[in-house]
């Protein structure tokens, strides 16, 4: 089987190229891949190259598949699998793989170590390592979008999951947020940001009463409130306010909505010093905060207020990644409604990777989501219409998004496939 990927041989060097893949062997499949969201942690891992953790030292000479939030359709089932999966079956990937190989965890992954499997590829290879740790997951619903856009989502939940909270007197740490609290999201309105704010308004178990969601740009905190309504929190029991902290001492305009008492739950979405240090400063007594934004930068710090972790409980964690419970769980949300189109903003084919990603930082907007058989350039929604007054391509899928609240679409995503062209 002829694959064409794109492939990282060392810093910015990333090659578009096709290869033929090796017979699978009986503890391996084939898998056709359809959609992959691309992300920031593709960027660090092309722009560090053997630098990341996860990056073999010989991409040199064996270049790695690299994507890594991806979905698709299963073509060939090695004989070790059949009695779990079968050709034909739509599929996920959770591509952070927990296991032990001696006294060292493996830091291997999808995207990142592979050569046969990434996402920005026609066809990969399932390696033994992804399905011995159950990180293969059947998708059973609409679409493939929503299965590439799993793993992000997974990433918050785990976040959710992965804060803490103690009780006076006992050594016993009460694991995620406070049903009924309240909750921050600073520099919210990003593809993870709003991934958060659709899982908390969905979720049934747990939820804050108020939930306050912050940037510096208007326009973005505009998109956001009409995507995900205050109007719709509260019809789920969340007072949702969307707050531009650009002005003065924006501190006090987040501690003001809480009456001063501070928040509970604090999630901070870019790692910038100052929103940290924000983020600490409106921490509630006992309250977590959670550094979600992994920085490029080994010496990256911000102050902390270590009174308030003295005599006020304060803490701190960081997450990254959700595991495979989290993406259980972000698929079984699709299946209860929760739509995550409102994370992409922009379309591309395979064609469009290399540039898309080692210029992510500077491409505004959500998430690009790549469709690897077609030849399509990187295109916002909300190009579709001026683009589409010469490609009727994109004539119809503005159509289609228009009728959607200018949202990518299971229908919209079905029409590109029948109607883009093929790379």
């Amino acid at each position: 089987m002829k694959t064409k990927a794109v492939r990282l041989y060392g810093k910015k060097n990333l090659r578009l190229e096709e290869f033929e893949l090796p017979a699978i062997k009986e503890d391996e499949i084939l898998a056709k891949v359809v959609s992959d969201s691309i992300c920031m942690s593709s960027y660090k891992a092309a722009t560090q190259g053997t630098d990341h953790k996860r990056i073999p030292n010989d991409v040199a000479e064996k270049p790695i598949m690299i994507g890594h939030e991806f979905a698709g359709e299963l073509v060939e089932v090695g004989a070790k699998w059949q009695h779990k999966f079968k050709a034909g079956q739509k599929y996920s990937i959770q591509p952070a793989i927990y296991y032990n190989d001696g006294p060292v965890g493996v830091l291997s992954a999808p995207g990142y170590s592979y050569q046969y499997i990434g996402g920005d590829a026609t066809y990969v290879i399932i390696p033994k390592d992804v399905l011995e740790q159950d990180c293969l997951l059947a998708y059973e619903g609409p679409g493939y979008y929503p299965a590439s856009l799993a793993e992000p989502l997974s990433c918050v939940i785990g976040a959710m999951h992965a804060n803490y909270h103690t009780t006076p007197g006992s050594y016993k740490h009460d694991m995620e947020i406070v049903d009924g609290g309240k909750m921050a999201i600073l520099a919210g309105v990003g593809p993870m940001g709003l991934a958060a704010i659709n899982y908390v308004i969905m979720r049934e178990d747990r939820k804050p009463s108020l939930m306050v969601v912050t940037d510096i740009d208007q326009a973005r905190l505009d998109r956001a409130a009409s995507i995900y309504t205050p109007s719709w929190a509260k019809s789920k029991g969340i007072e949702l306010i969307y707050l531009n902290t650009s002005g003065e001492d924006p501190v006090a305009k987040l501690r003001g909505l809480t009456e001063d008492e501070g928040y509970n739950d604090v999630f901070v979405f870019a790692p910038v010093p100052p929103v940290i240090e924000q983020g600490d400063a409106i921490l509630a007594n006992d309250g977590c905060l959670n550094f979600f934004a992994g920085p490029s930068n080994g010496d990256f710090s911000a102050k902390m207020n270590f009174y308030n972790v003295h005599y006020a409980s304060t803490h701190i964690v960081g997450t990254s990644g959700g595991n495979n419970d989290d993406m259980v769980e972000s698929l079984e949300m699709f299946g209860k409604g929760l739509d995550p189109a409102g994370l992409v903003t922009h379309v591309g084919g395979l064609n469009a990777v290399i540039d898309t990603t080692l210029d992510l930082p500077n491409i505004p907007g959500g998430k690009k989501l790549i469709y690897t058989h077609k030849d399509i350039e990187l295109t916002a929604i909300s190009e579709f219409k001026e683009k589409g007054k010469s490609d009727p391509l994109f004539a119809k899928l503005h159509e289609i998004c228009e009728r959607n609240n200018e949202l990518w679409s299971v229908e919209a995503e079905a029409y590109l496939l029948e109607n883009a062209k093929d790379i």
